[in-house]
């Protein structure tokens, strides 16, 4: 079945990979300590090449997606008033406790502000007592009244007079309340207005982003600091309603980066967004790693392979063994027709040792690729075991040709795949330079001995 994830070609770095190690390749092939050339047949210059061995078994498909790195609790903090910044506390980098103060804001109004309120609270509690002391005096009169009534000793008048008294002050009495809970509402914001002028974390975390200098007048629409936990960050990758079907939670992911001491951390898939946006119909899917030793950072890109299962069992060779026949246009690899025998050489030694085969021939075979990883894929059409060109199809002409095979193991051919087009240039002037060095060397060793004959 085919694999689901698109790979990526190889062909994009092989025309540099060619030149890192092909370069030897040919020296080797042309000639050797004896002066003789068996890299060439009659007046033919016969190429080398690298080989590997194909094997057999399935391979891990995956998703490769762009992922954002944030870091755990990370919020943005804003000023919740406008006023002028009169003292920071921290400064980037820093490290800070939740309810530790990062900025003090100027409070001198607020505090002006304060101060009225709370006399105005004092006014108003004053005025309650006023009322509390009225209302018990005519209620007391009250009850006077109707004692008198009960014995005909005031006339119905005065007693109806008593009781309007009497529900007056107990509403005047009430709306005194009322303001002193007023009053004290306004003392409760004031205070929580001054609270404002000093701007706390929220959380633990590490400061950053900060945007915030003594004298400067903010609002609230200014941020401030970014703060957030740096040993924890969340990796947050977009996937589209296509890629659902197949990815869900708990699904062992990869993310990769320079960054990472040792390539690449494990984790499985957090959380996936049920909501996806009404435009893109794409969600966003989040994984939550430990940062080692601090080597991300927030807001970096990152690589993520979400794995979410493994294709049919089939011959496995690597993508750069993959070529495009220019006449057919056909996809297939070189395999040789005749037995190779001998150690592949190592993954460290490969491009500058080992030993070269006899000219062996070798056959352009087209494959069917049933699926695609990111070093390898599975393809029908060649069996396992068959010796496949990784490197130097470029110099075999036609369907079929001679060549020198260097035996190379996995391990080397993996490495080759990962190197970016920098480090291969790199290598390459580091060669050039190691060669010129010893070139004159040589030189200089053999004008000396001439100078002592």
């Amino acid at each position: 079945m085919p694999a689901r994830r698109a790979a990526q070609r190889p062909h994009e770095s092989i025309a540099v990979i060619f030149l890192l190690v092909t370069f030897p390749l040919l020296l080797s092939g042309c000639s050797d300590d004896s002066g003789r050339n068996p890299g060439r047949t009659g007046d033919r210059l016969v190429p080398a090449v690298e080989v590997v061995q194909a094997d057999y078994g399935s391979l891990p498909l995956s998703e490769r997606l762009n992922g954002l790195v944030r870091a755990k609790n990370q919020v943005e903090l804003f000023p919740q008033i406008s006023a002028a910044v009169v003292q920071v506390y921290v400064q980037n980098g820093d490290r800070t406790k939740a309810g530790e103060p990062l900025v003090r804001l100027r409070d001198t109004e607020l505090r002006e502000r304060l101060k009225q309120a709370e006399a105005s609270y004092q006014i108003a509690a004053a005025q309650a007592k006023q009322a509390e002391a009225e209302l018990q005096r005519v209620q007391a009169e009250l009850r006077r009244s109707s004692g008198l009534a009960e014995k005909d000793l005031i006339s119905p008048t005065e007693f109806e007079t008593a009781q309007t008294q009497a529900i007056a002050a107990e509403a005047d009495a009430e709306l005194a309340r009322a303001r002193v809970e007023q009053a004290r509402a306004t003392v409760d914001e004031r205070q929580e207005a001054l609270s404002r002028t000093v701007i706390r974390a929220p959380v633990d975390g590490t400061v950053g982003n900060r945007n915030a200098e003594v004298g400067m007048v903010v609002t609230p629409g200014n941020r401030l600091f970014t703060l957030g936990q740096l040993d924890s960050l969340t990796v947050e990758v977009v996937i589209t309603d296509r890629m659902l079907s197949y990815i869900q939670k708990s699904q062992r992911t990869e993310v990769s980066s320079p960054a990472i001491p040792f390539g690449s951390l494990e984790a499985p898939l957090a959380r996936i967004s049920p909501f996806l946006h009404p435009v893109s119909h794409s969600t966003r899917a989040e994984i939550d790693f430990i940062n080692p030793d601090g080597a991300l950072n927030p807001g970096m890109f990152v690589t993520v392979d979400i794995f979410y299962g493994e294709s049919e069992q089939a011959t496995i060779v690597p993508l750069s063994a993959l070529w495009e026949n220019p006449a057919t246009a056909s996809v297939g690899v070189f395999v040789s027709r005749d037995s190779l025998t001998g150690e592949p050489v190592s993954g460290v030694d490969a491009p500058g040792g080992g030993s070269l085969t006899n000219p062996v021939s070798f056959a352009f075979i087209p494959v069917e690729v049933i699926a695609r990883g990111r070093m390898s894929a599975g393809v029908r059409g060649v069996h396992p075991g068959n010796w496949v060109v990784t490197l130097g199809q470029d110099l075999l002409e036609g369907d079929s040709a001679q060549a020198r095979a260097r035996l190379v193991n996995w391990e080397w051919v993996e490495r080759l795949q990962q190197l970016q087009r920098e480090d291969l240039l790199d290598e390459i002037i580091l060669r050039r330079e190691k060669k010129a060095v010893d070139t004159s060397l040589i030189g200089a060793e053999s004008s000396g001995r001439e100078g002592r004959s």
